[in-house]
């Protein structure tokens, strides 16, 4: 049998996505920027497309910034609010210890050239506080930036009430929301967003294009220079096939999301309940504010990527953590972050489902972690120490 088990990764394209795409990508041609008809004929679609993401997120279409991806959309977010400190003389962010590398290396890179960066600690369920979030706002904060849920243990964060605190406080607030759209309500005036990052191929759109939102009156810092395109905020020639299918992915992600979430959590508890017969494992996060498809789960004794490797041998494709972080050797930032010692991370998996998932896969995806962990066991030299006496267990 053959298991996807690793939609936090990526998704696979909706029929009804590649069926939006085909047509454009075989006649709509057209540059949108040209004012012949062909031109023109494609800048309706770009419009349509907008209007239908707008929508979902209950945005202005004129505040959607179409992108590459949720990388690019993070990385900008971060940058106009440095420009705009800079220009105003507030050089203080706020952000948690468990982002996406794409929000940690670019405060990184920020914090080098002179801006003070306030790494808020994440506790063990893996959600942040509200409470310390206002804490850490100082006169000079520009920004806060916290992850609508994080993308390897699926907790899901307060951003409602991070923003009310932030929009009373005159601070920026930007979400990465790239983990979360599809899975739970987005919307950005109801939950006080001023900027907000999406990937189409997280929720079954083609993968290379995504959005930036940004509140009216927010002037975007441009990252590619160029010609006039998205308002004169990203350079080049809209990927017009991805965006058409990017909003199509968008429009039924928005909705089915309350069937896709009944039918997932079923299979998740199922999931959850079944791994933890397992002896010595862990649930990583909180075990009701998470996503419906994400199971993060420790198995003392084990490595995680020895894990992920066999059970690939028997068909099943799970993660050790973070796709975009794979072939890094170091335990998981975000296992750290909640306060898991590193031998404890290393021995992860991050199993996450999704609609397409059935109820058989899940029986064989029980049956198959649990035999591959007895069998690593058996061979692990740390689980011999553990089963001895000689060491202690941590789980």
């Amino acid at each position: 049998m053959k298991v996807y088990a690793d939609h936090a990764a990526t998704t696979q394209i909706y029929k009804e996505v590649l069926e939006e795409m085909i047509p454009v990508l075989k006649d709509g041609y057209g540059n949108p920027s040209s004012i012949y008809s062909i031109g023109q004929e494609a800048a309706k679609l770009l419009t349509k497309s907008r209007e239908t993401i707008a929508g979902c997120i209950g945005a202005h279409p004129r505040e959607i910034t179409f992108t590459s991806g949720g990388s690019e959309a993070d990385n900008q977010a971060i940058l106009t609010a440095a420009e705009l400190g800079e220009k105003t003389g507030k050089k203080h962010m706020v952000t948690t210890r468990f982002e996406h590398h794409a929000i940690l290396h670019t405060l990184q890179k920020l914090e080098k050239n002179g801006f003070r960066i306030t790494w808020l600690e994440v506790h063990e369920n893996g959600i942040v506080r509200p409470d310390e979030v206002e804490d850490a706002i100082e006169k000079d904060t520009i920004l806060v930036s916290v992850m609508a849920a994080n993308n390897e243990i699926g907790t899901i964060q307060p951003i409602g009430e991070i923003g009310e605190i932030c929009r009373r406080k005159g601070v920026l607030f930007h979400t990465d929301a790239v983990q979360a759209f599809g899975h739970i309500p987005i919307q950005t005036e109801e939950m006080r967003i001023d900027m907000l990052s999406l990937s189409a191929h997280k929720f079954h759109g083609p993968k290379g294009v995504g959005i930036l939102y940004a509140r009216k009156g927010i002037q975007l810092t441009s990252l590619i220079e160029g010609g006039a395109q998205e308002r004169g905020k990203r350079a080049g020639t809209e990927n017009l096939p991805s965006i058409v299918g990017m909003a199509k992915a968008a429009e039924l992600s928005f909705l089915y999301l309350e069937e896709n979430t009944r039918k997932v959590k079923q299979m998740q508890n199922e999931l959850i309940a079944g791994l933890e017969k397992i002896p010595h494992a862990r649930l990583n996060g909180d075990r009701e504010k998470r996503l419906s498809g994400n199971v993060n789960f420790c198995f003392e004794g084990v490595d995680g990527e020895s894990l992920v490797i066999l059970l690939d041998s028997k068909g099943i494709a799970v993660s050790s953590g973070s796709a975009c972080a794979s072939g890094s050797h170091d335990p998981s930032h975000v296992l750290l972050g909640i306060g898991l010692p590193a031998e404890m991370a290393k021995s992860s998996v991050r199993i996450s489902i999704g609609e397409d998932n059935t109820e058989e896969e899940i029986s064989y995806l029980i049956q198959m972690v649990t035999e591959v962990v007895g069998y690593l066991r058996k061979m692990s030299p740390v689980w011999r120490e553990l089963e001895k006496g000689e060491r202690q267990h941590m789980i």
